[in-house]
């Protein structure tokens, strides 16, 4: 089953940035579970997209003002949730952040056009 790992933060967790993830993504790939993932930009660099009344409407920086923001993410595929937690629980994130997992949705892509 795949799922989405988002690394979550407040403002100090951006000391982290650049710290790297200790070996686990290493570990992961060994294991063949990791199937991508990176870290982001910080949400004052984010651009936010709303469309209300056939108008796009742009918002400089994030949408919501939250204590937390997604600071990175990994798609991981493994058996089971139990499976998700152990992965998850091993990243260095978890350590001054939180790590919310999100199983993906089954079936095929939404048709976007």
């Amino acid at each position: 089953m795949k799922y989405l790992l988002l690394i979550c933060g407040d403002e100090s967790a951006a000391v982290h940035a650049n710290d790297g993830c200790e070996g686990w993504s290493e570990e992961m790939t060994s294991r063949g579970v990791v199937e991508g993932g990176a870290g982001l930009a910080p949400p004052s660099d984010a651009t936010t997209v709303r469309v209300r009344d056939h108008q796009v409407l742009l918002t400089d920086g994030p949408f919501a003002e939250t204590k937390e923001q997604v600071g990175g993410f990994c798609l991981i595929d493994c058996e089971d949730l139990d499976e998700a937690i152990e992965i998850a629980s091993k990243h260095p994130a978890t350590r001054y952040g939180t790590i919310e997992i999100r199983p993906l949705r089954a079936g095929p892509p939404p048709d976007l056009s």
